[in-house]
C-alpha cells in the first residue's frame, strides 16, 4: 500500500518527524541513503541547549526551550516503550567565558530560563576540575544532555513498533514532478510514491532540493570530537569555554569538542584538530590529562547562516516539505521542529510562529 508520507533522511530529525506522523495515524516510509542516524545525529554531543544560547535568534531559542522542557518525559517514554535508555541527564551547563552578560540576562528573562552568575570560587564548587580562573561564569542548571547514539537507536525501534518502514541504502536520486507536485522520487529500488514528501537529509538537503528550484543556504560544516575514558563522576556539569565543551557521560566517558570547519563533504579527521582539542581539554580540565583518548571522529553538521532551521512547505511544490538546516542544534531543536512541521502539514494549530522558518524566507542569497 502506498504510504501517506515519505520522509527522506533517517537521522534524528527525520525519525522524530516520522514519529509525529505515525502518532497522527499516517502510514510512513523513511528512506535513508546509507544506514539510519550515522551522520551528525550520531556524531554530535547531545547537549540539550545551544552553546551560548543567548547569541542565537529568538526563532532558535523558541524551539530550543520547547524541546528542552519536553525531552525528559520523551526519553522516559522511549525507554519504557523500547527498553533502550537514551540517558537524559540534567547535568547543567557551566559557561566560563561570558563577555556579553547583559545580552544573556535579557535572553534569560525573555524565555524564563534559570541563569545564575558565579565567581571563580563558585564555578570551581560546581566543577572542581576547572583549570582556569574565570572572572565570571554563567550557570544554567536546567540544561542537560542525552546520549544521542542511544536516543536514535531507541527512536528507530519506536517508529518501527508504530509501523514505520525504514529503507536502508535507498538514496533519493531525483524527482518526478507533475503539475506542481512531486509524483514520485527516483531511488535504486525504483520510483517510490506517496501523498506527501518531507526532506530531512541534514547537510545534504541543499543539494537534494536544488533540482526542485529551491536554493537553500544549507552546507556541510565538519566538526571533530574526541572521547576520553575516565572514571564515572570525574566531571559533573557540561563545561563550555572559548567554544570548546566537555560532556561527562554516566559511564565515565567524556566527550570534548568540537571544531567548526567549512571543508565540504570531507569527514576525515586530522592530526591538527586532535592536537588542538586535546590541548584545549587539558587546559580547561587538567584532570583529563593522562586519560586515554579512545576515539576521534568527525561529523558533518547541516550549516545554515544563523542556525535557524528551515521548516515548512516548498514554495512551489504543494506536497513537498522541508525540515533541515539545524546546524549545531539538531538534538535540542529536534522535538519542537518535528512537531511544528507536522502541525503545518496536518493544518493543526501552531504553537510557534512559522514565518522565520519557512523555506521562502530562507532562500540562499547570492
Amino acid at each position: 500500500m502506498k504510504p501517506d508520507c515519505i520522509v527522506i533522511g533517517a537521522g534524528l530529525i527525520g525519525m522524530l518527524t516520522a514519529r509525529q506522523l505515525a502518532d497522527a495515524g499516517l502510514r510512513v516510509t523513511v528512506l535513508e541513503k546509507t544506514q539510519p542516524a550515522r551522520e551528525s545525529s550520531w556524531a554530535g554531543g547531545g547537549i540539550l541547549s545551544p552553546l551560548y544560547p543567548w547569541r542565537y535568534s529568538d526563532a532558535v531559542s523558541r524551539l530550543a526551550r520547547l524541546s528542552q522542557i519536553r525531552y525528559p518525559d520523551y526519553c522516559l517514554e522511549l525507554r519504557e516503550d523500547t527498553g533502550i535508555d537514551p540517558q537524559c541527564l540534567q547535568s547543567g551547563l557551566l559557561v566560563t567565558d561570558v563577555d556579553d552578560a547583559e545580552q544573556a540576562e535579557q535572553w534569560a528573562q525573555r524565555f524564563g530560563v534559570n541563569l545564575a552568575w558565579l565567581s571563580a570560587a563558585e564555578a570551581k564548587e560546581v566543577e572542581p576540575q576547572l583549570g582556569i580562573e574565570p572572572a565570571r561564569s554563567a550557570w544554567l542548571p536546567e540544561a542537560g544532555q542525552v546520549r544521542n547514539p542511544r536516543l536514535v537507536k531507541a527512536l528507530r525501534a519506536r517508529i518501527e513498533q508504530l509501523g514505520v518502514e525504514v529503507r536502508n541504502d535507498c538514496p533519493v536520486l531525483g524527482w518526478n514532478i507533475q503539475h506542481g507536485r512531486v509524483a514520485s522520487v527516483q531511488t535504486p529500488q525504483g520510483d517510490l510514491s506517496a501523498d506527501t514528501y518531507i526532506v530531512a537529509t541534514g547537510a545534504w538537503s541543499g543539494d537534494l532540493l536544488a533540482p526542485t528550484g529551491l536554493a537553500l543556504p544549507i552546507e556541510p560544516v565538519r566538526g571533530q570530537m574526541i572521547l576520553f575514558k575516565g572514571p564515572p563522576g570525574l566531571l559533573s556539569p557540561i563545561t563550555l569555554h572559548q567554544g570548546r565543551y566537555a560532556i561527562p557521560r554516566q559511564d565515565g566517558h567524556i566527550l570534548f569538542g568540537s571544531t567548526l570547519e567549512y571543508s565540504g563533504f570531507d569527514k576525515q579527521t586530522t592530526d591538527a584538530a586532535r592536537q588542538e582539542l586535546t590541548g584545549a581539554a587539558y587546559a580547561l580540565l587538567p584532570g583529563l590529562n593522562g586519560l586515554p583518548v579512545v576515539k576521534h571522529w568527525a561529523g558533518l553538521r547541516p550549516g545554515s547562516p544563523d542556525g535557524t532551521p528551515v521548516i515548512g512547505p516548498h514554495p512551489a511544490l504543494a506536497n513537498l516539505y522541508v525540515n533541515a538546516g539545524h546546524f549545531r542544534n539538531g538534538v535540542i531543536l529536534g522535538l519542537a521542529s518535528a512537531e511544528l512541521l507536522v502541525d503545518v502539514l496536518l493544518e493543526r494549530p501552531l504553537g510557534v510562529e512559522i514565518n522565520p522558518y519557512l523555506p521562502e524566507n530562507n532562500i540562499k542569497k547570492d
